[in-house]
């Protein structure tokens, strides 16, 4: 029941009062009733709000006030942080006066709604913009979503365009948008440059208003500056964080309170452009038929102190992100590049897991130290990979390689899901063009560090959980039973049975695939396969690891680039008392886990969890772009495709041994009607019944490349119906076994040149 007032005209005390306090928007009508005013006091009321508005200390419309210098109760807020996931936002038009700043207003969600996922209104990113209802308290402002704004009213990312009367137009670089938008004000862009906009006013036909100029839309790196900026990645480090980084960079290492290990022959085994390397290796036999081993990673939990300014940045970016022209860090280059970098021949911090390996692969001890060690050599996949091929390899070497031997037995006994997707890289040439797209070669190198890498992230759930102490687990949840069920009705296509009453294992889906003898059709299993699966995540809650078919993991290897990693070596230093303050320095004194942390994991495993699917989204984004670029100067020729997803409107197809999705609309498949059968995806011809289903091998002419979206458009080839061959079946290329990366290999994920595998 709303408070009752004396009656009679309210003081302007009383007013501000009601409307600070208010839990609704309170204008006219609800502060007249409030104070029970009738008659001539409405009146007076209303010449006393107009009084107050012009004295400055009330703003707003009759039918909304709040007092000056605050924020109404439901108004437009734009995100323009994220702390931990929660989004900090800013009232959308701010304008008391230019000397106080907007309020920030955290926002949070809805009680009785479930926290993944906030409102209703999907996980925010910075520059989004929501309905929302606000209110003030002692401890601030508090934004309560109700709904996030359509598209139009967010940042836009495109290219100005100029008509031939001279009007400026926006036409956006996502595939997704497919109008441009008059632009009202170009804000000293020019024509064919790269820019960001917001909108001009409220409906879409006031337009869009240029924000900032970009640059060439076109020119190296570019396209990963149009995905840096769309998910709103942040890029660029302030000089408060630069400097304490620089200051952190400068600490010394106390060799008497770490564990010495420079005399081992640790080697870092990495790719050929590596620009850091976060672990290394060593493994020596125990004399009973089993190894001692030691998994050197970056002490970076000793220079990157919670609390401190690169922290919250580190939080904030979760992970670093990895573009064929750039890599976007999650810590700076100082520490990134060097300082934290096991590089050969200097004396680094490190956390070091020491493993216990019997005969038959499994661990059966583990410790954590800090050390100092001094990295033997830093050696290429490849090269590391010749030695033993040639048996030139010395001994350390050779060690390694034993040793993994016996873990790869262990992990063929636990049968974790092998899929075998081949892996592309982007390569650019100096002036970052294209230089080619090629098949990644999987070596036992790569094998050899994932293995061990594997083994101290096992290590280090199982120390933690032994020590009863908080774990950031990587966890991957088994498949859903929704898309168990669409895997048995894609499998039945091929003429193949998936039980549903059996145990669901890994091991279940390897012998699937093992029964498909068929290369093209067991690359479509595999994709079939891989799109069952769930997406993996972080949380401090174990629910194993279906994938890798392990009960506990965590990363502990990559703290480097993963703010999750960096997480499980502070809560190793608590667990196992390593404590090392930085000496005389204004640093955070604590190098294991906050408070905060400790108290409430979940807050920041739900953050790092949105930042990996962010980055994900932008680096599949920006391949998409160069895919396209690489494809733009071959437009009218006719390739080997596949149909990877039919819809109503027409189907998607993949150039076989490149990627890169292009639609085929329905309107281009001729003049009869096709129809859509949405349980067994695919397009019949009403009169030929020609039909379109996945996995169909085709040749498609391109007919549109889009290096700006990403976007690619195909088209029948000349009599391309009868070309249609089922799965599994190939067809004959005028080139036979030339593929645009000059090599052969089935379809698979693209990835750049740098990217490490761990």
């Amino acid at each position: 029941m709303p408070m009752q007032h004396p009656p009679g005209l309210p003081t302007r005390q009383k007013i501000l009062d009601f409307i600070r306090d208010s839990s609704e928007p309170a204008g006219k009508r609800e502060i007249a009733r409030a104070f029970g005013l009738k008659g001539q006091e409405k009146i007076q009321l209303k010449a006393l709000l107009k009084d107050m508005a012009e004295e400055g200390l009330i703003d707003g419309k009759r039918t909304a006030y709040h007092r000056m210098g605050g924020v109404p109760k439901v108004t437009v807020l734009r995100v323009v942080d994220v702390d931990d996931g929660e989004p900090i936002a800013v009232p959308d038009t701010w304008q008391p006066d230019d000397a106080t700043p907007p309020p920030r207003i955290r926002l949070v969600e809805q009680k009785g709604k479930p926290r993944r996922g906030g409102s209703g209104v999907g996980a925010l990113k910075k520059g989004d913009r929501v309905l929302a209802r606000t209110e003030e308290s002692n401890t601030g402002w508090r934004g309560y979503p109700m709904k996030k704004l359509a598209l139009r009213e967010e940042q836009v990312l495109g290219v100005v365009e100029i008509d031939a009367a001279g009007k400026a137009w926006l036409a956006p670089v996502d595939k997704r948008q497919r109008h441009s938008s008059p632009i009202t004000d170009l804000g000293g862009a020019e024509k064919g440059e790269l820019v960001l906009a917001e909108p001009a006013g409220r409906s879409q036909r006031s337009g869009v208003k240029v924000t900032q100029v970009l640059g060439e839309p076109l020119a190296p790196r570019a396209f990963s500056l149009i995905a840096i900026h769309k998910h709103g990645i942040p890029n660029v480090f302030d000089q408060q964080t630069l400097d304490e980084a620089n200051r952190a960079a400068a600490l010394p290492l106390d060799a008497e309170r770490r564990e010495d290990l420079r005399h081992l022959p640790i080697v870092a085994i990495d790719p050929a452009d590596a620009r850091d390397h976060d672990d290394a290796i060593w493994a020596e036999p125990d004399g009973e038929g089993g190894f001692r081993a030691l998994v050197a990673i970056a002490d970076v939990s000793f220079y990157v102190r919670p609390g401190g300014d690169i922290d919250r940045e580190a939080r904030k970016r979760g992970n670093s992100v990895y573009f064929p022209d750039r890599v976007v860090p999650m810590l700076p280059e100082v520490l990134s590049a060097d300082v934290c970098s096991l590089g050969a021949g200097e004396d680094r911090a490190a956390m070091a897991c020491h493993l216990e390996i019997d005969a038959k692969g499994k661990i059966t001890a583990w410790r954590f130290t800090r050390a100092i060690v001094r990295i033997a050599e830093d050696i290429a996949y490849e090269d590391a990979q010749a030695r033993i091929d040639a048996g030139e390899a010395e001994e350390h070497l050779a060690n390694l390689w034993s040793c993994w031997r016996l873990l790869a037995a262990a992990r063929e006994d636990r049968d974790p899901l092998e899929l075998e997707l081949p892996e592309r890289r982007v390569v650019l040439d100096e002036k970052g063009r294209i230089a080619e797209i090629a098949l990644r070669e999987r070596l036992d190198a790569h094998r050899v560090v994932e293995d061990f890498m594997i083994a101290a992230n096992v290590a280090a759930a199982k120390a933690l959980e032994a020590k009863v102490a908080p774990v950031v687990y990587r966890v991957h949840e088994p498949p859903s039973r929704e898309k168990l069920v669409a895997l048995k009705d894609y499998m039945a296509t091929f003429g193949k049975k998936l039980a549903m009453g059996q145990v669901i294992t890994p091991g279940l889906f390897n012998r699937m695939l093992k029964d498909v003898t068929d290369d093209a059709e067991r690359a479509l299993v595999m994709e079939a396969v891989l799109r069952s699966q769930t997406q993996a995540y972080y949380g401090p809650r174990n629910a194993g690891h279906f994938g890798l078919a392990l009960a506990s993991y965590a990363h502990f290897t990559s703290p480097i680039r993963r703010y999750a990693d960096l997480l499980v070596h502070r809560a190793l230093v608590d667990a196992y008392g390593l404590e090392q303050p930085a000496p005389k320095s204004d640093l955070p004194k604590t190098s294991g886990l906050s408070d905060r942390d400790r108290e409430d994991l979940s807050r920041v495993t739900d953050a790092i969890s949105k930042a990996e699917r962010r980055a994900m989204e932008a680096e599949r984004d920006t391949i998409d772009r160069y895919v396209a670029a690489w494809l733009s100067a071959r437009v009218g020729e006719v390739f080997e495709t596949r149909i990877t997803g039919v819809q109503k409107f027409g189907f998607f197809a993949t150039i076989i041994g490149l990627g890169g999705d292009g639609l085929v609309p329905v309107s281009t498949l001729g003049s009869e009607r096709f129809h859509y059968d949405e349980k067994s995806q695919t397009l019949s011809g009403e009169e030929s019944g020609t039909t379109y289903a996945m996995g169909n091998r085709l040749r498609l002419r391109l007919a549109e490349a889009n290096p700006l979206t990403g976007a690619l458009k195909f088209e029948l080839e000349e009599g391309g119906s009868a070309q249609i061959e089922p799965r599994g079946k190939p067809l004959p290329l005028k080139k036979r076994g030339q593929h645009l990366a000059g090599k052969r290999g089935r379809p698979g994920n693209i990835r750049h040149q740098g990217r490490k595998r761990k």
